[in-house]
């Protein structure tokens, strides 16, 4: 059995993923790497955590379709041999407003945001209910769910689910596990938003300051490593959902950009 506490960290092959990941790993953990499509950027991402001294393996799994999303957790222990934290990063991020939904758009947002994030947490409680063993879950939300505006009108209402999950998730698999959130602020360039933007963007909140991916790696470990939080959700965001936004911040960045 491995000595070292072992995370299952989802869309780790890039971006918040990959900083959440190779953080972890500094710090003495052993990761799990689950990816979709990206096989050459979660070898490089597991690599690099084998550089820091730390086991690395990597898990291919459409977490959309339950099947596979069922059998991530028992292949992740049955080669480790324990599983002790899931965080929740992967997601769909797609644009559409009120006067475009669809229910289509809706099931997509649904089957890759909040349903893997149940599923998920439901195993690891299976995994390790009547052991001494205590897990804990983190789920990766978002500062618009305390700052609503209608854009990303589908993406918005699946981490708004996500967030409502989270709370009842560590109500119903107490003791045995804990769950919690984390909400980002601007942390990288998403979507159509250009460098210019982003750069500005980072600096509409009240601290002048956005989260970075180091922030945000930071916080997933303070909730892994703390046994007496759970149900709660941590805002690294600047201060961003402090001040009320009518739209999405890239437009705000760029006012004649629209969809």
């Amino acid at each position: 059995m491995a000595s070292r506490p072992v995370v299952l960290v989802t869309g780790a092959a890039k971006r918040l993923g990959r900083e959440i990941a190779l953080h972890l790993g500094a710090n003495g953990l052993d990761v799990a790497v689950h990816y979709r499509g990206s096989q050459a950027e979660a070898e490089a991402t597991t690599s690099e955590l084998r550089q820091l001294g730390v086991r690395a393996e990597m898990f291919r799994a459409d977490l959309s379709d339950e099947s596979a999303c069922r059998s991530l957790v028992p292949a992740v222990h049955a080669q480790f041999q324990r599983l002790d934290a899931i965080v929740n990063n992967a997601s769909t991020f797609e644009y559409d407003a009120p006067h475009s939904f669809t229910a289509v758009s809706m099931d997509r947002h649904w089957r890759s945001n909040v349903a893997p994030a149940v599923i998920l947490a439901q195993a690891l409680h299976e995994r390790i209910k009547g052991t001494s063993a205590r897990g804990c879950v983190v789920n990766l939300v978002d500062q618009k769910l305390w700052n609503l505006n209608p854009d990303y009108f589908s993406y918005t209402l699946s981490k708004a689910a996500l967030q409502a999950a989270t709370v009842m998730l560590a109500q119903s698999l107490a003791p045995e596990v804990r769950v919690c959130g984390v909400a980002p602020g601007v942390t990288l360039v998403s979507g159509p938003m250009t460098e210019d933007e982003f750069a500005k963007a980072r600096t509409l909140t009240p601290l002048q300051y956005s989260s970075t991916p180091q922030d945000v790696a930071r916080a997933v470990r303070f909730l892994i490593e703390s046994p007496a939080i759970t149900g709660t959700t941590l805002m690294v965001d600047g201060g961003q959902h402090l001040q009320p936004q009518p739209r999405d911040v890239l437009f705000i960045a760029n006012p004649t950009k629209d969809h």
